[in-house]
């Protein structure tokens, strides 16, 4: 049951400051590409005592929408998703989901998810870092070819308006 606060939302509704790192932790690891994910689990957590809680699973997610961006949602169609869950062997939970069939992804996600408790400085360094790194360069560059193509357009006046 829920307790409502002095506002007369409910406790559960409210996002915390660490509940809103993880969802930026999560939404940056779905961005992460195989490599990103791979790599700094084998070279620095080979060994890692773990307990699949969900075995990677393929499903649908019903995507919504709205016109102009504030208008009234509607239903605009399903995509696929898969989405894991891990426990470590010291009692982290950690959950992964990503768009697509990519069930070793949402798998890494979760470990990295769930290492996050146990080591954020860590994986902060060793993994989010780069990813980081990484989409920000390819923002910058599309950027970048974006105002090469930019076109400033003037208008020219003939004659003088007064004559």
């Amino acid at each position: 049951m829920s307790s409502s606060s002095a506002d007369g939302t409910s406790s559960r509704m409210q996002i915390t400051p660490s509940h809103a790192h993880r969802q930026d932790r999560l939404a940056l690891l779905a961005r992460a590409h195989r490599g990103e994910l791979a790599e700094p689990f084998g070279a620095f957590w080979p060994d890692l005592g773990m307990v699949d809680l969900r075995q990677p699973e393929i499903g649908l997610v019903m995507l919504r929408g709205r016109m102009g961006g504030d208008g009234a949602p509607f239903n605009m169609g399903e995509a696929t998703m898969t989405r894991a869950a891990v426990q470590l062997a010291t009692g982290e939970r950690g959950f992964g989901q990503v768009l697509g069939r990519q069930p070793d992804i949402a798998r890494l996600i979760a470990i990295f998810d769930a290492l996050a408790l146990r080591e954020p400085e860590t994986v902060e360094q060793k993994v989010l870092a780069p990813i980081r790194a990484r989409i920000s360069a390819e923002r910058q560059d599309l950027a970048e070819r974006t105002a090469a193509t930019r076109v400033d357009f003037f208008t020219l006046v003939r004659g003088d308006p007064e004559s």
